[in-house]
């Protein structure tokens, strides 16, 4: 038998998880709706000409637009109708991580600065073994200035962005930056 006793609570099962009352729930669900309204009113100036398979430039838009805007909807009712009732604990850090912020921050950043002069598959290559970096202390992992592991993070990224690179320049004819004229690398 258990010497602990428990009493039944008086407050919501919200107030035990920390999660915010139905009205900043809502107002979570409303804030999607005015993304969506403003991406449909971006969608709006994006001329409609169908292209090849019928589909046109404003397809994608429109298409997040409304996915959006049934998101916001459905966060409102749920807001509505008592609250993120299957809500989670969050979990997570009670305070800002900086230096996985700092990790992940300077990979977008160098390669935002650098995918013109370095092209698109070091550029991102560079950004992904930053980001990992980042993510791992984020997660408290040590070790992480192994030459072997960033060897590998490297390897992954270059894994990654070389077919996308590749799928984009060469089989869809999208231009983007390159090291050489070749269109390969």
């Amino acid at each position: 038998m258990s010497d602990v006793v428990t009493t039944p609570s008086t407050e919501s099962p919200l107030a035990e998880l920390s999660i915010p009352s139905p009205k900043w729930q809502a107002a979570v669900g409303v804030g999607v709706l005015l993304v969506a309204g403003v991406m449909a009113a971006g969608a709006l100036q994006i001329p409609g000409d169908a292209g090849y398979g019928g589909v046109g430039p404003n397809f994608l838009p429109w298409a997040c637009a409304v996915v959006l805007g049934l998101c916001g909807a459905l966060l409102i009712w749920e807001a509505m109708t008592g609250g993120y009732r299957q809500a989670a604990d969050p979990g997570g850090h009670k305070h800002a991580q900086l230096i996985p912020f700092a990790w992940v921050s300077a990979g977008l950043l160098l390669n935002a600065a650098l995918i013109t002069h370095i092209g698109f598959i070091f550029g991102c290559t560079l950004c992904y073994a930053l980001a990992v970096q980042g993510l791992r202390r984020a997660e408290g992992q040590t070790g992480l200035m192994k030459p072997g592991l960033l060897i590998k993070d490297l390897v992954t990224g270059l894994l990654i962005s070389a077919p996308v690179f590749w799928v984009f320049t060469q089989f869809l004819a999208i231009n983007l930056p390159g090291l050489t004229e070749t269109g390969w690398l």
